[in-house]
């Protein structure tokens, strides 16, 4: 009985490890990007803090699409944004599992908006924002 209950233990204990969100690179997005991210800055010629946005931070192996990490002034993550071009929509394009290695993360709510293009997506696309933050707190924190 103690054999078993031990294994179950440890079963449990190794779960959390399998969970997504449940890893330290999960744990740690909310204050900084993983380290395969770049500021989109240094990538493009955009501004460090986007208004409406914050400072953005993508894998550049994941463009045009994405996740784009936005942190506010504070440099907490506030927002997961993906920029989906609209050639990509008309062909009926799949994207899976979007996002899947940022672990678990509680959506407040998203807006889909239109986007004719800018340095680094330069063609017309939807910028999907997935946001942590209330509206208010995204009308507040992020001019």
């Amino acid at each position: 009985m103690k054999s078993v209950r031990l294994f179950l233990v440890s079963a449990c204990f190794g779960l959390c490890f399998l969970v997504p969100g449940m890893s330290a690179v999960a744990a740690d997005i909310h204050s900084k990007a993983p380290d395969n991210f770049k500021k989109v800055s240094t990538l493009v010629k955009l501004p460090d803090y986007i208004p409406g946005l914050g400072v953005l931070y993508v894998d550049p192996s994941t463009l045009p699409v994405g996740p784009f990490l936005g942190y506010d002034k504070k440099g907490r993550l506030v927002n997961v944004t993906y920029m989906v071009p609209l050639k990509d929509m008309d062909a009926h394009k799949n994207w899976d599992d979007l996002g899947a290695k940022l672990g678990n993360l509680k959506i407040n709510h998203t807006d889909f908006v239109y986007n004719p293009g800018h340095p680094g997506v330069e063609e017309p696309h939807y910028h999907v924002v997935q946001w942590l933050i209330t509206k208010k707190q995204q009308d507040a924190d992020l001019k």
